[in-house]
């Protein structure tokens, strides 16, 4: 933080205690800082902790995203968290939770005056910039399985914070948003929308479409676990969550990849 940065208020866990949504009632703590709160939730998700447990960091040292990719999130610059979840559903329905956790967060950004939107799967996109990125894990434990859903929210991060040209956060978008009431908007919608999806998940498909900057229509380059690429018209979300992409080769489901948005002239 430079001298220029304006003071950065902790997160008040007071404020934060009793916040439920839906089914959910979450316990949430507070940590000055840790290398992920995915790890520290995940390892009190294997040792039984019930659903709604929320760890929270001020400083993320070692984030983890997609493809084991890390970052480090200057102290109380953004909003660090990991919740667990134990949804007992089929395990078909499981793919759906990373996009629901988008959702969750484009809707809660949008509560704040965020005009926010989703890049396939659940890149949380402003101003066509990523502000948010999200990893859900699943957990084995002797209760059962139970995921773990990462959440890193850009909110004051100056521009040399940044760990990519293409992020932003929502300070530079020209929006002061205090983390605390950020945090408890999140967490209701969260739990909103996922007990929602428990009973009825066409919803969440058509929240997602709704809500998804790469569907229908969009020009892009999908960059797939093999190292391969392939071009195409995206068409549709699929029952299973995937990307569904026309191709030279005709219509291909994408259920696991990274997805660029392509202008003419990049194709």
């Amino acid at each position: 933080m430079t001298d220029a940065t304006p003071p950065r208020p902790p997160l008040d866990p007071t404020s934060l205690a009793g916040v439920t949504g839906g089914r959910v009632s979450y316990e949430v703590e507070v940590v000055a800082a840790a290398p992920s709160t995915n790890a520290l939730a995940a390892a009190r998700a294997q040792q039984g902790a019930a659903e709604g447990l929320v760890i929270t960091a001020e400083h993320q040292t070692s984030g983890r995203g997609r493809l084991d990719r890390t970052w480090e999130t200057p102290d109380r610059a953004a909003l660090t968290l990991s919740v667990v979840l134990r949804p007992e559903v089929e395990p078909v329905r499981w793919p759906w939770l990373p996009l629901l956790v988008g959702v969750s967060v484009a809707r809660s950004l949008r509560a704040v005056g965020a005009p926010a939107e989703l890049k396939w799967p659940n890149d949380v996109l402003l101003d066509g910039r990523k502000v948010c990125g999200i990893l859900v894990e699943r957990i084995e434990s002797a209760g059962g399985p139970a995921a773990v859903a990462g959440i890193g929210i850009n909110v004051s991060t100056t521009a040399g914070e940044l760990p990519i040209d293409a992020a932003t956060s929502l300070a530079l978008a020209g929006l002061d948003v205090d983390r605390t009431t950020l945090l408890a908007t999140l967490l209701r919608t969260l739990g909103q929308t996922y007990t929602d999806w428990l009973a009825d998940p066409a919803a969440l498909r058509a929240s997602y479409v709704d809500l998804c900057a790469t569907v229908p229509g969009r020009r892009v380059r999908v960059e797939l676990p093999d190292g391969t690429s392939t071009t195409g018209t995206t068409r549709d979300i699929a029952e299973s969550g995937g990307l569904v992409v026309a191709t030279e080769r005709g219509d291909m489901t994408v259920n696991a990849g990274d997805v660029v948005h392509l202008r003419a002239l990049e194709e």
